[in-house]
Formats: structure tokens, sequence, C-alpha cells
């Protein structure tokens, strides 16, 4: 949740070994106010070049294709797809691009929803999303308490009627 005017700066002051001498290499050729005037997107795709082979590249962009919400586990599968995207940014051109390959993950029981709600930004989507799965495990968590009651009820009265009649 950085500036993104910051965003570069924060990045590369928690660079260390190899990756920290390559950054000040790059700060002393190109000086300091161009690599730190450089967006995001650039940096990006400068270290993505430099430290991942493009076959290791290749297996994450399968793994992103692949990627299914597992259970209930929305937080799991948005943080992993978030730090995919990250790598394989090359995958999508635009923010909707993004958007539909996040919403083709989840859940059959909220895939719809989502869709429907037609999501600008990545961020509405993950809150669309977050809210639906609550209010499903929510609905669901009820549905159960309310069975179990039922089953209760019905098991105690049950037993208070052969009770009865045992003792007729």
């Amino acid at each position: 949740n950085c500036a993104a005017k910051n965003q570069v700066k924060f990045a590369t002051c928690t660079l260390h070994s190899v990756a920290l001498t390559w950054w000040n290499t790059r700060i002393q050729t190109v000086g300091y106010e161009a690599a730190y005037g450089m967006t995001w997107k650039t940096l990006m795709k400068m270290m993505t070049g430099k430290y991942c082979p493009r076959n290791e590249i290749r297996k994450l962009e399968m793994e992103l294709c692949e990627l299914k919400v597992k259970g209930t586990d929305l937080v799991s599968y948005t943080q992993r797809f978030q730090e995919l995207a990250l790598l394989c940014g090359r995958m999508f051109s635009e923010e909707a691009d993004k958007i539909e390959k996040y919403v083709i993950g989840l859940l059959d029981m909220i895939h719809g929803s989502v869709v429907a709600s037609k999501p600008k930004t990545m961020q509405e989507a993950i809150e669309i999303t977050t809210e639906l799965m609550d209010k499903k495990v929510r609905t669901f968590a009820e549905r159960e308490t309310v069975s179990k009651r039922k089953f209760e009820n019905t098991s105690r009265n049950t037993q208070s009627q052969q009770r009865q009649q045992s003792n007729k």
C-alpha cells in the first residue's frame, strides 16, 4: 500500500546480496534520479528479466492458469494469485485481463455473482469476492447449526417417546 512514487524506492531498499549490488550498479550507470524515477512496472520487468529465467516464468504462468480456490480458502488463493500475477505480468495487457483470470479461479457458488458485479479493479474484485465468500460461509454455518438443533430435538423427542413407551 505504498504510494506509486515511492514503490521503486521501497522495493529496492529491501534488496540484498547480488540484487543489491546489481541495483547499486544501476544507480551508478543511469544516475539516482533516473533509477528512482522509473515506474514500478519497469523495475519489475528489469528484475524479472535479470533474475527469473524464461523457463521458470513459463512454469509460473502454467501455475497461474491452473490456479483455483481450494475449499473456502480465498485468502491463500488471492495471495498466490497476486504473487504470480506480479511475476507473470506479460499475461495481462490490461487490468480487465487480470480480473477475468482471478474470477475464473473462483468457486462456482460465487463465480456468477462476481462476474455480474462487473468489478473495474483487482481491489474491487477481491473485496466483492471476499464479501460473497464470507456470506456463503456464514449461511452454510447457520444452516449447519439449524440442522444440528433439529437433529438434537428429534433425537430428544425420540428418546422421550421411547422412555414413555417403556414405562407403560
